[in-house]
């Protein structure tokens, strides 16, 4: 039967529970064997950044902060799943749903991919070539490095398909899983100090609450977890009888995720906090955390370490040249064909993994940046790239909200008491950091 939703501008042929005629969709038992779009989240999600975030907030708060490092997960889940449940629940995808909320959506997807897709594809490629340079120090130059990752990156998304990236994917995560928890195993945490930080208490601090939801905030993924949703339907899931496993899914991966950031807590409370030792923001924190380790554990834990550094960042590369490149491909397909929509079967079918505009938006991401490496990263490019990277999880949160509580969404799917509180909350944390973000720019050098 026929079901127009509204003015959403988006007309499916439906079944039961929005799903296709002949579609399967009989519910499945989650399993461990289905796990994967959650593994490729998690991995491109958590990128050295975060890790960093987290190793200063141990170092200067000790475990004080650890419950708003768990608290930051259940958010995320909360945005994974609602972006995973419309593409199952409508067979259509994000995209598709946010050009039924007007114009103003594609304005700002526009312009987000266009300048945060050029500045991230720098800062990646830069964070991949950092362990590497300090592994081998005297083969070549860090920007030469850079360059090697970002080709590498590109060749490898644009001859494999989803199946085999993922599982890339899934071995690399199985690195910084064994590197984080080593590491935190090593420094030797203090278990009653750690299980006292689950408690909800701000530090003393001057700023400690912007402190605390920037940790909240930053842990694990921004795009990314629009992109998990095009995962789902890459791996073959379309339609609502994947929804438990997809859930399940969702869970193993901020469950990953969370013993990532956590581990990485425990490190900077236990090695930097007990010694006030303090390490710089960004990726060359880590460079630091590596000659510290080496200083207290000798050389092999440093190299292992990188090792898990390198794993971290490259993860976080090549799953946003596959996952922003998919979903940039979907918004190019719905605009050529106008209002008519796209569906989650055409994702799984691998088409846009093979379209001209995934690949362009793949040579986007890899060789404007590149300049950036050479010359130095655009003052005002870099203020706009901040605003509009502080502005996306509002965005995604907002609409989110407006797509799973309206007859865009079948019934049966649409958000429930539990989904809108977490989306709220993720929306205002999200919102307040975006005008924190905006505030801090330095605007009068702008113009």
């Amino acid at each position: 039967m026929a079901d127009t939703t509204g003015n959403s501008g988006i007309t499916t042929e439906t079944g039961t529970a929005g799903v296709a005629p002949g579609a399967d969709s009989t519910p499945r038992k989650s399993s461990w064997k289905f796990i994967g779009p959650g593994m490729v989240v998690a991995a491109t999600g958590v990128g050295a950044g975060d890790l960093v975030a987290t190793l200063i907030a141990g170092s200067n708060f000790g475990y004080t902060l650890l419950w708003a490092a768990v608290l930051g997960c259940l958010v995320k889940i909360s945005l994974a799943e609602a972006a995973g449940r419309w593409h199952l629940s409508t067979g259509r995808t994000l995209f598709d749903g946010w050009a039924s909320l007007g114009r103003w959506t594609t304005y700002f997807f526009v312009v987000y991919v266009v300048v945060w897709g050029f500045v991230y594809g720098a800062a990646a490629m830069s964070s991949s070539a950092l362990p590497l340079q300090a592994l081998f120090p005297d083969v070549m130059d860090l920007k030469w490095w850079a360059i090697a990752c970002g080709l590498s990156g590109l060749v490898f998304v644009w001859f494999n398909k989803y199946e085999v990236f993922e599982k890339v994917m899934t071995v690399l995560v199985g690195v910084m899983f064994v590197v984080t928890v080593y590491l935190a195993i090593r420094v030797t945490p203090n278990l009653g100090d750690a299980f006292a930080g689950l408690l909800p208490v701000l530090p003393d601090e001057k700023d400690s609450i912007l402190n605390t939801l920037g940790l909240i905030g930053g842990v694990g993924g921004t795009i990314t977890l629009a992109a998990y949703g095009y995962w789902v339907n890459a791996k073959g899931w379309t339609n609502t009888g994947w929804m438990k496993v997809m859930r399940f899914d969702n869970r193993v991966a901020y469950a990953t995720t969370g013993i990532f950031v956590v581990s990485m807590l425990f490190v900077g409370a236990e090695l930097l906090h007990s010694a006030n030792v303090s390490i710089a923001s960004g990726d060359k924190g880590l460079i630091q955390l590596s000659d510290i380790l080496e200083d207290k554990y000798g050389t092999a834990t440093a190299k292992f370490f990188l090792i898990g550094f390198f794993a971290t960042s490259y993860t976080s590369l090549i799953g946003v040249w596959h996952g922003v490149s998919l979903m940039f491909a979907d918004f190019v397909e719905r605009f050529r064909r106008g209002t008519e929509g796209t569906t989650g079967e055409e994702i799984a079918s691998g088409a846009r993994e093979r379209s001209w505009p995934f690949r362009a938006y793949l040579l986007w991401l890899t060789f404007p940046p590149i300049v950036l490496l050479f010359q130095g990263q655009p003052f005002r490019l870099i203020i706009l790239y901040g605003v509009l990277g502080a502005a996306f999880l509002p965005f995604l949160a907002g609409t989110l909200l407006v797509l799973l509580n309206s007859s865009r969404t079948p019934a049966e799917w649409r958000n429930r008491l539990l989904s809108n509180t977490m989306l709220v909350i993720a929306g205002l944390l999200f919102l307040v950091l975006c005008v924190k973000q905006i505030w801090d720019q330095p605007w009068s050098e702008f113009f």
